[in-house]
């Protein structure tokens, strides 16, 4: 994949600029910051921007979606985080996977405040905490979940959770709610468009049929079986992204008058049953090589 052929994705609605805002005046109530990741994309969908938001404040990652993603793939990251001295746990927010283990890494950072309180004479209380990603990370869910109800708007396109809100979790753990944020610039092109692959991006901003592309592309490079298997590809699959979406196209009926390929609908059905894990469990974040905290924030190809 040639970076000229890197589509240049950038997205900041203003609202999420208010979120940052919004984020930086509450971080004070807090003792806990969860980040929310993608286990597809962990180094894509961390935002750069947060290290410095937080500044000092205790912080554990949690990696959604991990019955999406690689599971070799998801113990390595694990393992990653854990030697840059970030406690991390890998969840399933929609089926409840990893919710006891969150709740207790979090209770056990935000202890140390808690029990400043009470050595100082005030009565003991939940564990504070703020829940922090990108759109469409899974942070609704994950809430809703936590809650045992539906308490947070949940929706499929991003940046729909808006208003600040607690939910109580139990007796000890007290959940901030904020909207997700995305950062004003890519410093890497295949973030961006990563992100445009799982969902993050709105799908209406950038050149879908392009993106599709070379989403095809990296599927045939690196898990050619699956692609092959699940659309149902047989000889030689072709190289270009293009062709293989009109390929697939017509494997699946995609068909227009004069017998022509509708690629907008061939772009829906790749897109959706990516994102919905029908292509396999897929990892496209690699661990960085070296392990520094600098190196940390980079994106691999």
């Amino acid at each position: 994949m040639e970076k000229q052929d890197i589509p240049n994705l950038q997205w900041f609605p203003g609202h999420m600029k208010k979120a940052q805002r919004l984020i930086e005046e509450n971080l004070k109530l807090v003792d806990v910051v969860i980040e929310l990741l993608d286990a597809r994309i962990p180094l894509s969908s961390a935002n750069p921007m947060l290290a410095e938001i937080i500044k000092g404040k205790p912080r554990m990652i949690a990696l959604n979606k991990a019955d999406l993603a690689d599971s070799a793939s998801t113990k390595k990251w694990l393992d990653y985080f854990k030697s840059q001295n970030v406690p991390a746990v890998a969840i399933d927010s929609m089926k409840g996977k990893g919710m006891k283990q969150l709740v207790k890494v979090a209770e056990d950072l935000a202890r140390p405040k808690t029990e400043k309180f009470v050595s100082k004479g005030a009565k003991p209380r939940a564990a504070r905490c703020m829940i922090l990603g990108i759109p469409n990370v899974g942070k609704s869910s994950l809430i809703n979940r936590l809650a045992g109800a539906v308490k947070a708007k949940a929706a499929d396109k991003p940046g729909v959770t808006r208003a600040k809100q607690w939910i109580k979790i139990g007796t000890n753990l007290d959940l901030l709610d904020t909207p997700g944020i995305l950062w004003p610039k890519f410093e890497d092109q295949t973030v961006g468009l990563k992100l445009a692959f799982t969902g993050a991006i709105n799908d209406d901003i950038y050149d879908r049929e392009k993106v599709t592309a070379l989403l095809l592309g990296i599927m045939r490079r690196d898990y050619p079986e699956r692609l092959a298997e699940r659309f149902k590809l047989t000889g030689d699959v072709p190289q270009d992204g293009l062709e293989i979406l009109e390929l697939i196209g017509r494997k699946r009926g995609c068909l227009v008058k004069g017998g022509l390929v509708d690629l907008e609908k061939a772009q829906n059905i790749v897109l959706n049953e990516f994102r919905a894990g029908k292509l396999g469990l897929v990892t496209l974040d690699e661990v960085p090589a070296d392990d520094s905290a600098e190196d940390g924030e980079k994106s691999s190809e």
